[in-house]
């Protein structure tokens, strides 16, 4: 019986022993284990050099050829407005180039109305009038927008200026009030080169932007 009780005693003590050096290894096993992207205050001997270099974010396309001011302005523009993305700015100025042209052509005032100043829009109509009180009409045709350029820009206050250079294949024909051609030529398209100046209120709730200038380019 004595035996008995010594052979547990002793069991009992090597468990103790066994748990007290296991348990110490188990709890500094469960200690943090160092990231090598862990800043020096954190891991000692881990320099920030060891953490990869930040990829360079290519340059956008529509900024190619773009002056530092014009740039910096687009900045500015960006900063007032936060819903300003110039990749979508650029592509929905070819689209409103499209729509505003065809609009002009076909004498769709209501369009031109949506899309243009009072200014702008004025000048439209007024050439729609004309032509209409001449008995003439245009049979023109967007053959291709070879290119979009930024062209200028500027903040001034809330209002934004952005304007652009399209470099356009354009067919045209005027037919007088009996429909004969009386200028231009569907078979052969000339290159047109317009200045349009979009703006808007970087304070407005409306997002779209207006056409306010047009000039050659």
């Amino acid at each position: 019986m004595l035996e008995i009780v010594l052979l547990a005693m002793v069991a009992a003590f090597l468990g103790l022993r066994l748990y007290s050096v296991l348990g110490r290894r188990a709890e500094q096993e469960e200690e943090p284990v160092p990231q090598r992207f862990d800043s020096d205050d954190k891991v000692a001997g881990i320099r920030p050099a060891a953490m990869p270099a930040p990829v360079a974010q290519p340059r956008p396309v529509e900024l190619e050829g773009v002056m530092p001011a014009v740039e910096r302005a687009l900045r500015d523009i960006a900063a007032a407005d936060s819903t300003f993305n110039l990749a979508q700015f650029v592509e929905g100025a070819r689209g409103a180039y499209r729509m505003i042209l065809e609009a002009y052509w076909s004498a769709d005032r209501e369009t031109l109305r949506e899309l243009c100043d009072d200014d702008v829009y004025a000048g439209f109509v007024g050439a729609i009038d004309a032509r209409e009180a001449a008995g003439e009409t245009l049979a023109n045709s967007l053959i291709r927008i070879e290119e979009v350029r930024i062209h200028s820009a500027v903040l001034d206050g809330k209002t934004a200026r952005i304007a652009l250079l399209f470099v356009a294949d354009i067919a045209a024909v005027t037919r007088d009030k009996d429909g004969n051609v009386i200028a231009g030529s569907l078979d052969d398209a000339i290159e047109s080169r317009d200045v349009w100046t979009f703006s808007r209120n970087t304070a407005s709730r409306d997002p779209n932007w207006l056409l306010d200038e047009t000039d050659e380019g």
